[in-house]
């Protein structure tokens, strides 16, 4: 099939990452890909939430600009209640930056990652993830170069991208034109060597089979490959 932009099935969208986008953050990115944008800023407080025993902690929050997209939408504080969705794609943003930390490593602090996308045009808790990733490696990397760190706590490098079927083709890294006619949606969290941090798949068309998936986590390790590598050069 011809993609509306262009691209060939496995290909991303161009990808931009800007660094120290904010003033007073410990950690910040601006993430690009393609129309969607997200400022992931991160933040560092010395204490924990109550549940945590030991050791540090990381989490997040996710929120959509009322004019991210098409149409505007209500900011969650005016229902005085998170969105559903919006709680939904910030526990997988959590959880999935808490898999690339040494929460022992990091001692009793915390790091809160705030996404808020500015244009929403597909993907946008995959590019959550990615610049949320680096930008707590950058807050991180300040915590060392201060001292107050001994050594650098994270396990990994890790992205996010998204895959689904089109009109019965696998495609790579939807824009919103793709990902609302998918047949099928699948969001892909790995590690820079191939490994899964996590995996969500739906038939919102059809069914699909497992042959299906395989060949959309195939799609994934290949983005989140090159992902992970324009990371690497904003780590040293």
């Amino acid at each position: 099939m011809n993609r509306i932009d262009g691209r060939r099935p496995d290909e991303l969208r161009p990808v931009k990452i800007t660094p120290n986008f904010t003033k007073f953050a410990e950690g910040s990115v601006l993430i690009e890909m393609g129309n969607t944008m997200v400022l992931c800023n991160a933040s560092v407080e010395e204490k924990v939430p109550p549940h945590v025993k030991s050791g540090g902690w990381v989490t997040a929050e996710y929120s959509m600009l009322p004019r991210a997209n098409r149409s505007r939408s209500p900011r969650d504080v005016s229902r005085l209640k998170l969105a559903p969705r919006s709680a939904e794609i910030q526990r997988l943003i959590g959880r999935s930056l808490r898999g690339a930390v040494d929460l022992q490593l990091l001692g009793e602090r915390t790091i809160t990652v705030d996404c808020d996308v500015l244009q929403g045009d597909g993907g946008t808790r995959t590019a959550s993830v990615t610049g949320g990733f680096l930008a707590m490696a950058l807050a991180l990397r300040g915590l060392v170069e201060a001292g107050t760190l001994e050594q650098m706590p994270l396990r990994c490098v890790l992205s996010g991208v998204s895959a689904g079927i089109v009109d019965n083709e696998a495609l790579l890294d939807l824009c919103y034109e793709e990902d609302s006619r998918a047949m099928v949606d699948l969001n892909c969290v790995m590690t820079a060597d191939g490994r899964i941090i996590e995996l969500q798949g739906t038939g919102e068309g059809r069914a699909y089979t497992v042959e299906e998936q395989l060949r959309l986590v195939e799609l994934c390790r290949k983005g989140n490959a090159e992902l992970c590598r324009m990371l690497r050069q904003y780590l040293g």
